[in-house]
């Protein structure tokens, strides 16, 4: 039985890999999981320079979820090469970094920064307000999403994922204008924008009034999404929003997907994203699947 995938040209040891922002870059979970026992290791945003994010508070429990407005705190591309990229080194891991940035050109120098870097995947966040545009995301309008594509590639010697937001109205739109751009694999969903209220203090609980809803809530969202993109396009699809199960991993591979990501169940299991990888193993020892390339999009 094969657990290999392989995503654009790369291959991992096996379809899990654990959602941007959810895992740091791996150090502080060395602690508790063996990261080489996952397909790949996806990091926390990085950008040009460092953010220092939101105020707080910027996270809140939802039913079913949380909602974060961190805004992307991060501490800039050159200590991440200093110091993150060497720790990721020491393990028997793909590395996916997680590229931000609020124009175009601050896209462009961290994928040419990262060009000289060994690392193997670039996954591009093009959730982030373009503050050239008034702040709407690069990742809500098709020609936006292209143009981004379009011109991170220009730099990138690493095969390069655009992380798609679900708050869109068509996400096989944006997929089809990510593989116009020339896109090598597409990631989704990125979370949903939601809003909290403290009733009884009668204030919002984040400071930033909205934040992104994530977890089991958002689940059957994102599997419809997962199909709908899959079904558009000819790039390899990572499927990610509310896995917190091997059930819920499995779903998203049936519905197109050719590897997964773990998010949110990482802050209360940090064994989330291997217990995945060991349930997809078993469960394809069930049903006599001899590869998971057999699984990708058997549902129609």
């Amino acid at each position: 039985m094969n657990m290999k995938v392989n995503i654009a040209g790369v291959e991992w040891k096996n379809p899990v890999t654990v959602a941007s922002g959810t895992f740091g870059s791996g150090e502080e979970f060395s602690e508790f999981v063996d990261l080489s026992r996952l397909g790949a290791v996806t990091t926390k945003g990085v950008a040009n320079i460092p953010w220092e994010g939101n105020p707080t508070p910027r996270v809140a429990e939802t039913a079913s979820g949380m909602m974060n407005a961190v805004g992307l705190q991060n501490p800039g591309i050159d200590l991440f090469c200093r110091r993150d990229i060497p720790f990721l080194k020491q393990f028997d891991t793909k590395i996916i970094v997680n590229v931000c940035g609020k124009s175009t050109e601050d896209y462009c120098e961290v994928v040419e920064r990262l060009s000289n870097e060994d690392v193997d995947m670039l996954e591009i966040n093009i959730s982030c307000p373009n503050v050239k545009e008034g702040g709407i995301a690069f990742g809500q309008n098709p020609k936006a999403a292209e143009e981004i594509t379009r011109a991170v590639k220009k730099y990138a010697k690493q095969p390069v994922i655009m992380k798609l937001s679900p708050n869109v109205t068509s996400i096989a739109d944006m997929a089809r204008a990510v593989e116009a751009g020339g896109a090598d694999a597409i990631s989704l969903i990125n979370t949903i924008t939601g809003m909290k209220i403290d009733i009884h203090r009668r204030k919002f609980l984040l400071a930033n009034k909205t934040g992104g809803v994530s977890g089991p809530a958002i689940h059957p969202i994102a599997v419809r999404m997962v199909y709908e993109a899959a079904h558009a396009v000819r790039l390899p699809v990572i499927g990610m929003g509310g896995i917190a199960s091997a059930e819920d991993a499995v779903e998203m591979i049936l519905a197109g997907a050719s590897a997964v990501s773990v998010g949110t169940a990482n802050f209360y299991n940090p064994l989330a994203a291997v217990e995945v990888a060991e349930g997809i193993e078993s469960y394809m020892e069930r049903y006599g699947f001899e590869s998971v390339g057999e699984m990708v999009g058997c549902v129609e």
